[in-house]
């Protein structure tokens, strides 16, 4: 394995702390141009101000929307969505001291996990901005004292999917790996350390990663082995942000190891999928009388363009000093493209995506969705591998995936 812990750790541990980026970071202005776009029309087209949520949407879309826009204002230094966060319905809860979460959240342990994600990216903002951020902060701290008492012993351990505690998955135990790791490094709490460890100790033994190095929806409720049931994207994404915050904390650099075997999998079929490079689930398809992907299962892909650019690559590929990714990135595009800069073609073959250098998929993906699923209103849809033939969705989770791959590309990829 090629990816190793350098010498900028202590730097990189900042960035993960807090979640802000750097002012001097190299950024594509155009690409975060076109997420502005994909932005705006995400709130006018799909956002109720009245009561605070996506049309459309549920509540861990809701939390993955508004995390992204809050992504988008960190990026560009701006503030066009900045009332948003405390008008919306998971703002105005973390807001109320009294909030009843268990009711709030309804039982789901991974929807639970997704909204402390998304009330630390609202903190980071009001933080960057000189706002205050300590009810968010304690609201994420809160939720996640409650996905604490959601593990038991039960096939070994891990969180359940739900308070009903039928299913042990892979997302649900794969966020908290990454809510404790990254928790520990925003509180120094070492609780969450302990909790990160023995997530990660449980999810590798589980059984639910396969043979591919794919990990597979969950546990057989009776047999507490491998279901076989779909790899999703977002399954490799989250476990490889979780590792990269883990390795972070620990300096156990073989952690970037098993990020990268998830990463180099999820690259050599999901990418395979489509004969281009481009990422997609297997129930994404084109054609109009195949089944196709729920509204949920569109947003998966989303995860992939935000947890593998922000929280893996910062750690794995971090050499230069904060301009090291990107320089990092270049490098290796010329080896493709030649010396000149504005010649680098978007579209990579697959052998070349399956390399450890796992930013350059941002770039076919990015050229999908410009050629094949967006449209002259800056809505984006579902289907990026290929010309819709009528059944890619048109909707506020499939136009977030868009946005957060535009975003990610203008800090990561090629301009």
């Amino acid at each position: 394995m090629l990816f190793r812990l350098l010498s900028f750790l202590i730097a990189v541990t900042t960035l993960l702390e807090t979640g802000v980026a750097s002012d001097s970071r190299w950024q594509c202005i155009t690409t975060l141009s076109d997420a502005k776009l994909v932005a705006d029309r995400l709130q006018l087209h799909y956002y109720n101000a009245s009561t605070g949520q996506y049309n459309h949407g549920e509540l861990w879309t809701d939390a993955n929307a508004l995390e992204d826009l809050h992504n988008l204002m960190l990026a560009t230094g701006s503030d066009d969505y900045k009332n948003v966060a405390d008008t919306s319905y998971i703002g105005k809860a973390a807001l109320e001291p009294n909030t009843d979460w268990a009711k709030f959240l309804g039982g789901s342990n991974d929807d639970a996990q997704w909204i402390i994600l998304v009330l630390w990216k609202i903190a980071d903002y009001k933080s960057a901005r000189g706002q205050d951020s300590s009810a968010y902060m304690s609201s994420a701290a809160i939720i996640y004292d409650m996905i604490t008492r959601e593990w038991d012993d039960t096939c070994g351990g891990g969180v359940w999917w739900s308070t009903d505690h039928t299913y042990k998955n892979a997302i649900t135990n794969q966020l908290f790996l990454l809510t404790s790791a990254a928790g520990y490094l925003r509180t120094k709490n070492e609780t969450y350390l302990e909790n990160a460890n023995k997530e990660w100790s449980w999810l590798i033994a589980s059984g639910m990663r396969g043979p591919s190095g794919l990990f597979n929806d969950g546990l057989d409720s009776k047999t507490c082995q491998n279901n076989g049931q779909t790899t999703w994207t977002y399954n490799q994404a989250v476990v490889a942000s979780g590792l990269a915050a883990l390795s972070a904390a620990t300096g156990n650099t073989s952690l970037l190891d098993q990020a990268e075997v998830s990463l180099d999998a999820t690259i050599r079929y999901h990418g395979s999928l489509t004969g281009s490079g481009i990422l997609r689930e297997s129930c994404d398809l084109a054609v109009s009388n195949d089944k196709a992907c729920n509204h949920d299962q569109v947003l998966f892909i989303r995860e992939v363009f935000i947890h593998v650019p922000d929280d893996f690559l910062p750690i794995a590929n971090f050499q230069g000093g904060i301009l090291g990714v990107r320089q990092f990135l270049a490098d290796r595009f010329r080896r493709v493209s030649g010396p000149n800069m504005s010649s680098i073609t978007w579209t990579m073959p697959v052998t070349f995506l399956a390399s450890p250098n796992t930013a350059i998929s941002l770039a076919s993906s990015i050229q999908g969705i410009l050629r094949h699923a967006i449209n002259s209103t800056h809505d984006v849809g579902s289907v990026w591998y290929t010309a819709d033939q009528r059944q890619s969705q048109w909707s506020p989770q499939a136009s977030v995936s868009g946005l957060e791959a535009f975003i990610s590309a203008a800090k990561y990829g090629p301009c």
